[in-house]
């Protein structure tokens, strides 16, 4: 019998599962107890050794698939966290604009309820006026006979003044507002400052305040507006209208070419407002060239 040497079956390192390594000794086993026997033959041997090229190519190729599968599943890791964070950025921009949809809804049906009082009282048809008696005619005595007396007008009668209703601070908010949706911007301004003076404590000031700041925005009086923007988060600090307010004077200083004390405006609406409609605006003025802006 010829003396051959083992070492094509020298043990290499492979990522393999066990089952593999119990398969592999089984190999090199039954070689083994061949060569102890005395049995190999040179047929025998191409074969192990046929085998063992077999295993080490389906070995290669699961080390591969292991490989790619590692890859497939970190990134649908990744993508799945991403697609979490962006569910809850979503939800919660969802619920702060269902809460500020029920405030304003709140609002108009206040506004529609006063309005309807409104109409009622004015549909009511006032009394008729009171005649007014007609003055007694003295006697003529009977005299000489005397010239003709001409005949004496009747008594005008008083024009009735219309008596003046007062309106709750609804409806004068409602008021300014209408004027302002009609261009009327010079008189808009005038009756939100009325409606401040007015009534000072009222929840509505804050709005009243920003509606001022639009009107001078609307008209590129960009400092104006930027100056009355400021008085709204000074009035109402934790408010929706502070944030729309700083979005706004962040816009003011972009068209005064203050782009370094916009950006930081911005920042800060998105900082103390997250979960506003301001923020979302906000991020996208902070992603976009000035020239891209959209106002």
């Amino acid at each position: 019998m010829k003396s051959f040497s083992y070492g094509s079956f020298h043990s290499r390192s492979y990522d393999v599962t066990p089952r593999q390594i119990r398969l592999r000794d089984l190999i090199v086993l039954s070689a083994l107890a061949l060569l102890a026997t005395g049995c190999a033959t040179r047929s025998s041997l191409n074969r192990l050794r046929t085998d063992v090229a077999s295993m080490q190519v389906e070995l290669s190729h699961l080390r591969q698939a292991q490989q790619a599968a590692a890859g497939d599943l970190g990134r649908a890791t990744a993508e799945n966290r991403a697609l979490e964070k962006r569910i809850a950025e979503v939800a919660a921009a969802l619920k702060q604009s269902t809460a500020e949809v029920a405030r304003l809804r709140a609002q108009i049906e206040a506004v529609e309820a006063e309005a309807r009082e409104a109409k009622a009282r004015a549909a009511t048809p006032a009394p008729p006026p009171t005649p007014a008696p007609a003055p007694a005619l003295a006697p003529a005595p009977p005299a000489s006979p005397a010239p003709p007396t001409p005949p004496t007008a009747p008594p005008r009668e008083r024009p009735r003044g219309s008596a003046t209703r007062t309106q709750s601070p609804e409806q004068t908010y409602a008021a300014a507002l209408a004027t302002f949706r009609a261009r009327e911007h010079g008189q808009a301004v005038l009756d939100f400052l009325d409606f401040i003076a007015k009534y000072p404590r009222h929840p509505l000031v804050a709005n009243a305040q920003y509606w001022i700041g639009e009107a001078y925005y609307v008209q590129r009086d960009f400092r104006q507006a930027m100056t009355e923007f400021q008085k709204v988060p000074a009035t109402a600090p934790g408010s929706a209208k502070a944030a729309d307010a700083l979005l706004k004077i962040g816009l003011c200083q972009r068209h005064l070419r203050d782009e370094p004390h916009a950006r930081m405006t911005w920042q800060r609406v998105v900082r103390e407002f997250p979960q506003s409609e301001a923020a979302t605006k906000a991020r996208t003025f902070l992603r976009t060239e000035p020239a891209r802006a959209r106002h």
